[in-house]
């Protein structure tokens, strides 16, 4: 009886040398086309897992943890000194795709820095902002502005405690002025305030009080007046905020 032999099929050379090129778990460096390097786990040919990728273009490292190929998790981003050299690090803290999210801290000069919430690369949640005049802002944030409740204290202590919107103080909000002895508070509105009492607080152990002390309101309800007012802002800002066909 004749016997049939079939010829034995052998995969193409580069059928191996894919499987091989495949990058799962640790790997030593890989360089891209572009001269950037990874150096860390692999996930079906993504980063993922605890890694260090360094940009060649800016010189910029990241270390921490990646999620299929995206920085997600805890992890440091750090940029070289344009004159020393020396690596700065200029964000620690939590990631997600790619952005950070959650908390962590950013630096934007050795004197000025942000600690607290982020959301889609933008501070956003509960922060605080030290800026490289001394100053110092507290509270909540959004679109990387603050807003919300919040307090802005002055290098010479003087501070702001109140609303904030898109950045600036914006609603009912008290500003205290320890250097002179004297509480502004009253109603904002772009930065500006509108309406308000200014009395005397803390004035003996103000450090350059006022020559007189603030005479008293003789209004028979100035807390009423000043609801009133308030009252007639706040009219004054919807209307103004509405489409100019529906008024």
């Amino acid at each position: 009886m004749p016997i049939v032999k079939y010829p034995r099929t052998v995969d193409p050379l580069w059928y191996e040398w894919d499987r091989k090129a495949q990058k799962c778990g640790l790997r030593h460096t890989v360089y891209a086309v572009n001269g950037d390097r990874y150096t860390g786990e692999w996930l079906d040919n993504l980063k993922h897992g605890k890694g260090t990728q360094t940009w060649k273009r800016t010189g910029a490292i990241y270390s921490g943890d990646w999620k299929f190929g995206k920085r997600d998790g805890y992890g440091t981003y750090s940029l070289p000194d344009p004159i020393t050299k020396d690596y700065k690090k200029v964000y620690s803290g939590w990631w997600k795709n790619d952005k950070m999210w959650g908390y962590g801290i950013k630096f934007y000069s050795d004197m000025e820095y942000y600690e607290g919430e982020w959301a889609v690369g933008k501070r956003s949640g509960w922060g605080r902002m030290y800026y490289k005049d001394g100053s110092i802002y507290e509270g909540q944030w959004s679109e990387d502005k603050p807003s919300g409740q919040g307090m802005f204290r002055l290098k010479n202590e003087n501070r702001y405690e109140g609303s904030w919107k898109d950045g600036k103080r914006h609603g009912p909000g008290k500003f205290i002025y320890l250097d002179t002895g004297q509480l502004y508070e009253g109603y904002w509105v772009a930065d500006i305030p509108r309406c308000g009492t200014m009395i005397d607080f803390g004035r003996d152990e103000a450090p350059a009080p006022t020559q007189y002390p603030i005479p008293k309101v003789e209004l028979a309800d100035p807390e009423g007046v000043l609801e009133n007012a308030i009252v007639l802002l706040e009219n004054a800002e919807e209307a103004n905020s509405q489409p100019q066909k529906e008024r």
